[in-house]
């Protein structure tokens, strides 16, 4: 088959099988898994195998391996060490041995065993990740100690790697060849994270001065690739070479670029990654032995939930958070296919385990959805604490809204509600705003703004903000769902309060006013009134006094509405916000390069970022004087690009290095 044909075939496959898993609300990583299992050499035979596996599975690994390198942090690391490391090393350890022994007992080979428990032992980051973004639980306790683990997982898997490319060797001269490829790793590592980072500064300031998105994608293909190059002539794996650049990148005032630039090849070529693992699986063999697939993912699922649950209670876990933890691990991982995929051309796993273990792994994976979706009542009906928890949440939110009167209730405090926030705010009117996004409640309440946690559709929750005593209630997102839960809760609880709902369009726009809406705002309709008053001004046609006041806000709304505190839910932002200023707040701490420093000569170094405010004993200087001196434990809001605010940042916490 030539590479035109295996290419339309893919891309075919791809598209029909990821947009079914899109309408079924399923991860796209299921339908190329689909796609590989249909077109494969077991099914329709349309691809061979070998066409499949050899240089696209390399290609997917490397480039899975770089964005978690580049989502990997040395500070981020250094914070999460107690997670990290004790957690996610207690876990991974456990799983590991309990496999092992599972294997021995049914006379498995040592190598085989040894890969299978590697790979069983592993969860997926790739899906917990989306699906703690889209819940808004990524900064959450339980969110933590789950990416704390995988964390450890994703690392755990270049020494898996350099492990499995070394089981070939015979066995009297295992031992040497694994500590030789063990010493190449660590003198390789030295040098590329010693020299890496100073060359990549000065290439990437090069390549940046040229304005060439072209250039720049072209560079960090060849800065992936050529480190995948050295390290595979070194005698070790392309995936650590990818690894170890995505590190290298994430160190620099580059990687939000990168990382966007990336994202398309990253996909495109993880999914016909996993294309060549769906296309592994021989559909035959596994319905021939469906009683074995099935006691597989229950061992799969049972085993490691036990184990996750029991390590994170002994590493000091509530008992809610820990079954949260163990319910997104327990479920199999794409890397489990990645040692899988590495080992298959060395033949130690016996090809009917492999299609069982294949199996197994991928119905665990595509359970996990749905376990995490129904997370919330396994939780609630088995733990106590969450009872408790989410009475303490309550308890804060009125202690906090308890002295509060006539004030406005703003649900959702995206960018929406932060703009809406300070244009209530500069009227002199008390607001309360509840966000589920702990990211950004954190952020935004550490700068002093008025925002809490909570779910605004939860009966109990706005009665805790004081629905009783508040003047509005305004829905700031544009989900009628909620809205309408919203609407129907404060039309319950106080009859008389105006609710005022936002919505993309006027398509939901008579459901929401019977509903008991005083005021329905869809965005469209809104923008188009707004560009019809700039054509009237502009056409001198006169305009009431209303208008006036609205034209006076429009001259002063870009500094007041511009930038925002960024949060989880804002990952999958439009492509055409991506470069949109936004703000973030740095809490400078004693050991700090801003300590003691003045604000003039600070901001020679944060060249285009503006100082929005200083926080400085939970009071807000909006407008802070160049001489104005830093103090540990203030806190300072910047506003500016994502490239210039990663510099600032670094600048203001360790100065120049």
């Amino acid at each position: 088959m030539d590479s035109l044909n295996l290419t339309l075939i893919l891309l075919i496959s791809a598209i029909l099988a990821v947009s079914l898993c899109k309408r079924l609300g399923l991860p796209p990583i299921f339908g190329y898994l689909l796609a590989g299992i249909i077109i494969g050499p077991n099914a329709t035979g349309l691809v061979p195998q070998e066409e499949t596996t050899a240089q696209l599975a390399n290609f997917g690994i490397v480039f899975l391996m770089f964005t978690v390198g580049l989502e990997f942090s040395l500070g981020q690391l250094a914070a999460m060490k107690k997670t990290v490391f004790g957690l996610g090393g207690t876990q991974l350890l456990v799983s590991f041995l309990v496999f092992f022994s599972f294997g021995y007992a049914i006379s498995l080979s040592w190598q085989a065993n040894l890969i299978l428990s590697g790979a069983l032992s592993l969860s997926s980051t790739a899906i917990m990740a989306r699906l703690l973004a889209e819940r808004l639980e990524m900064k959450s306790i339980h969110g933590q100690r789950i990416m704390g683990i995988l964390l450890f997982q994703d690392l755990a898997v270049v020494p898996f790697l350099i492990l499995i490319s070394s089981l070939a060797a015979p066995h009297n001269y295992l031992f040497k060849i694994l500590a030789l490829a063990f010493l190449k790793a660590t003198l390789v590592l030295i040098l590329m994270l010693g020299l890496g980072k100073k060359i990549l500064d000065k290439l990437f300031y090069w390549i940046a001065k040229e304005k060439s998105s072209e250039v720049f994608l072209l560079n960090v293909l060849l800065v992936t690739l050529g480190m995948s190059y050295i390290t595979e002539k070194a005698g070790l794996s392309l995936a650590l070479g990818a690894f170890v650049s995505g590190i290298l990148i994430s160190e620099t005032d580059y990687r939000y670029q990168v990382e966007d630039y990336i994202k398309p090849f990253r996909d495109i070529l993880l999914g016909l990654f996993f294309i060549t693992i769906g296309a592994l699986l021989n559909i035959h063999i596994v319905a021939q032995n469906l009683l074995w697939v099935l006691l597989g993912i229950a061992i799969i699922m049972i085993t490691k939930l036990l184990i996750a649950y029991v390590s994170s209670r002994v590493w000091g876990n509530i008992d809610s958070v820990s079954l949260r933890t163990a319910l997104a691990i327990a479920p199999a991982g794409e890397f489990g296919f990645v040692l899988l995929a590495q080992s298959e051309s060395f033949d130690f796993i016996p090809h009917a385990v492999l299609q069982i273990v294949l199996a197994s792994m991928l119905i665990s994976m595509m359970i996990s959805p749905l376990l995490i979706q129904m997370s919330d009542r396994i939780v609630l009906y088995c733990c106590e604490s969450e009872w408790s928890m989410r009475a303490v949440a309550l308890h804060q939110l009125a202690a906090k809204t308890y002295s509060s009167k006539d004030h406005v209730i703003v649900c959702g405090y995206g960018r929406s509600g932060q703009t809406l926030t300070r244009f209530l705010e500069q009227e002199s009117l008390a607001v309360i705003a509840l966000d589920k996004d702990t990211q950004r409640v954190r952020a935004a309440a550490v700068a002093g703004e008025s925002v809490v946690y909570g779910d605004a559709s939860r009966r109990e929750v706005l009665i805790a903000a004081g629905v009783h005593r508040a003047s509005a209630v305004i829905v700031t997102f544009a989900d009628t769902a909620v809205s309408l839960a919203i609407i129907n809760h404060v039309r319950e609880l106080e009859p008389g309060i105006p609710v005022i709902i936002r919505t993309y369009d006027d398509t939901d726009l008579d459901k929401l006013k019977n509903a008991g809406a005083a005021e329905v705002v869809p965005e469209i309709l809104e923008g188009s009134l707004m560009l019809a008053s700039h054509a009237m001004l502009e056409l001198g046609i006169p305009l009431s006094k209303v208008l006036k006041r609205i034209r006076q806000v429009r001259a002063e709304r870009y500094h007041l509405m511009r930038g925002f505190f960024r949060g989880v839910s804002d990952e999958n932002i439009d492509l055409d916000e991506v470069d949109q200023p936004r703000l973030i707040s740095i809490l400078v701490m004693d050991n700090a390069f801003a300590k003691g420093r003045k604000l003039r000569d600070l901001m020679r170094g944060c060249e285009g970022v503006e100082i929005t405010a200083i926080r400085r004993h939970g009071v807000r200087n909006l407008h802070p004087e160049p001489e104005t001196q830093i103090l540990a434990q203030d806190v300072i809001v910047l506003l500016g690009p994502r490239d210039r605010l990663a510099h600032a940042e670094n600048y203001l916490l360790q100065g120049d290095k």
